[in-house]
């Protein structure tokens, strides 16, 4: 992949934007350094994490790139504290992890929005600099490589039909838009709220059915996933969906679930799985539960309005909580 090259890029005071750049591992440091730089960053500390932490007395770039793929007490509470900076700062912070440390991780930025690459390589580090860069109002881009071009007119459409599928089920769930029209924020539904016309209601519709039995569920949830025996699965790649149909079942056993668990169920790349995550958390459809042994992990659970709308969903397909269920 070719590099990506930017002007410099300023704010609105004329100062060139920096960044902080964290990690234990030296090349990932310094190519993440490259990077940055190409991008029109100026690098204002590049250092490993434990050098920060010990020694580190001045603010955070505009933007704070962390490689964390092992996790002690230490690093849990900088990466706590940088949280909480960056939230209070405004910087925008992209880290990259593996998959055994994601839950460890997830639950240290809870207030920061930070993107969370997990097992990326270089392109999707790339990208996520250039989702922060495209919040920097009149960037010039001076020169970008067709094979580039090409890969962030993908992640244009994919983050395009992202938002639109889950202002779409957002829509379903919760009633209407607030006066401000955000795409993400809905009124609460009158008590008397069908989903539909007064002149049409639906007989039963008050009546909030229960969820159906767990194995149902996971039966449900196995009857999907025999589709990839016989076809490709990227054909029936539907995250928002597994998401929700994951949690259904975890509700029902009375299961927390990691965000590690959630990313498997979603069945794509952890990365993808999280932007998701991210944003149906956003739309309200999902809630983030710090856990109460610690509060540096969390869990992700089921909107009450959100569960009982699958619990319709279920009783309108005959999936209800009365219904045997007949093993696989």
């Amino acid at each position: 992949m070719q590099d990506f090259a930017y002007e410099p890029v300023y704010d609105g005071a004329g100062c060139q934007l920096t960044v902080t750049i964290l990690g234990d591992r030296d090349a990932p440091r310094e190519e993440m350094r490259g990077d940055a730089e190409g991008a029109g960053f100026r690098v204002l500390e590049c250092c490993s994490l434990e050098e920060f932490a010990s020694g580190s007395t001045g603010g955070l770039g505009d933007l704070v790139l962390v490689d964390c793929r092992s996790m002690d007490a230490q690093t849990l509470a900088l990466l706590s504290r940088l949280d909480v900076r960056a939230a209070k700062s405004g910087a925008q912070m992209v880290v990259s992890t593996i998959m055994e440390t994601l839950d460890a991780v997830f639950g240290c930025f809870a207030l920061s929005g930070a993107q969370i690459l997990v097992d990326s390589g270089r392109a999707e580090r790339v990208i996520a600099i250039g989702r922060v860069l495209a919040q920097v109002p009149n960037l010039r881009l001076r020169e970008l490589s067709e094979t580039d071009r090409l890969m962030l007119l993908r992640l244009t459409e994919q983050v395009g039909r992202m938002a639109q599928r889950i202002e779409g089920l957002s829509g379903q769930i919760f009633a209407g838009r607030s006066a401000d029209g955000g795409a993400f924020r809905f009124e609460s539904p009158t008590q008397g709220f069908t989903g539909h016309d007064d002149n049409q209601r639906v007989p039963g519709r008050d009546r909030v059915p229960q969820l159906p039995p767990p194995e149902a569920i996971r039966q449900l949830i196995h009857q999907r996933q025999l589709r990839m025996n016989f076809f490709d699965a990227d054909l029936f790649a539907d995250p928002a969906w597994d998401i929700l149909l994951d949690l259904a079942a975890a509700r029902a056993e009375r299961q927390k679930v990691s965000v590690t668990s959630l990313c498997i169920a979603a069945g794509v790349p952890a990365t993808t799985a999280l932007r998701w995550i991210g944003q149906m958390v956003d739309a309200d459809l999902l809630l983030r539960i710090p856990d109460p042994h610690d509060g540096r992990r969390a869990h992700i659970a089921l909107a009450d309005k959100t569960a009982d709308s699958m619990a319709r969903y279920f009783e309108a397909i005959g999936l209800t909580s009365d219904r045997e269920v007949t093993p696989a």
